[in-house]
């Protein structure tokens, strides 16, 4: 029996997608990034200073921190104080190493930008789509540094968008809700830019295996999102007000 998408999306239709640029006030750039149900606030902060590894260097360097509020699901979440979980420390790392692919650190000259990745209300894809957000808060607040006069040029080599894929009935999904990410016998979250090369994969078979001819398939299906979202991003700043 094949597999009815819950919200009855086609099976390579991404969920309706929308970033909302300046959502906060004094963050240097702050996107609402909603993926369906699914909403992270974005926030870019950037600090005149580098990691100690770093200083001297003539370089910056970009991190990252991810948070699901406690109403951001149907059963609270305590709050992550000293203490992350594995899950946190893992999504977190993933969002920064994301966005390190996207600037020559070199131009951006001894400078940290922190991305805060906050979890308003989580329908699964929350590390996706806050790779995606992140990327839109991260072009805003480069474009405020030169519009400022405090880069002559922009550190962007690269733009990154992220999406999950998973096998429901042994066929391949795109952009999984949080029904169709908890029955997925395959869930992938692919990372790509905007050559769409590969940034990083994350591929775990819940329950059984998958071939070499699904796992393609898998990877095409993730492909024609992301190049979609790629887009989305690109109508955001061709679009001063989106």
């Amino acid at each position: 029996m094949a597999w009815q998408r819950p919200d009855g999306r086609r099976s390579d239709q991404l969920r309706p997608v929308r970033f909302t640029r300046d959502f906060t006030r004094f963050a240097t750039a702050s996107v609402l990034a909603c993926c369906g149900d699914t909403q992270v606030l974005c926030n870019v902060s950037i600090q005149p200073k580098v990691p100690r590894f770093l200083e001297g260097k003539g370089q910056g360097w970009l991190t990252a921190e991810y948070r699901m509020l406690p109403g951001a699901t149907p059963e609270r979440q305590e709050r992550e104080f000293m203490k992350l979980s594995g899950r946190t420390q893992e999504i977190q790392r993933l969002i920064g190493r994301s966005l390190r692919s996207t600037l020559d650190m070199v131009a951006l000259g001894e400078r940290t930008i922190v991305i805060d990745a906050d979890v308003l209300q989580a329908d699964a894809g929350t590390r996706t789509t806050s790779i995606t957000g992140a990327f839109v808060a991260l072009q805003s607040a480069i474009d405020k540094l030169i519009e400022r006069g405090e880069l002559e040029r922009s550190p962007l080599i690269h733009q990154v968008a992220a999406v999950s894929v998973g096998l429901l009935h042994n066929e391949p999904f795109l952009d999984l809700n949080y029904p169709e990410d908890v029955a997925a016998e395959i869930d992938f979250n692919v990372v790509m830019n905007e050559k769409l090369e590969l940034i990083e994969i994350q591929g775990t078979a819940e329950a059984g295996s998958y071939s070499r001819t699904q796992l393609n398939q898998i990877l095409d299906l993730a492909e024609k999102g992301i190049q979609e979202l790629l887009e989305s991003q690109r109508q955001v700043f061709q679009n001063p007000g989106g």
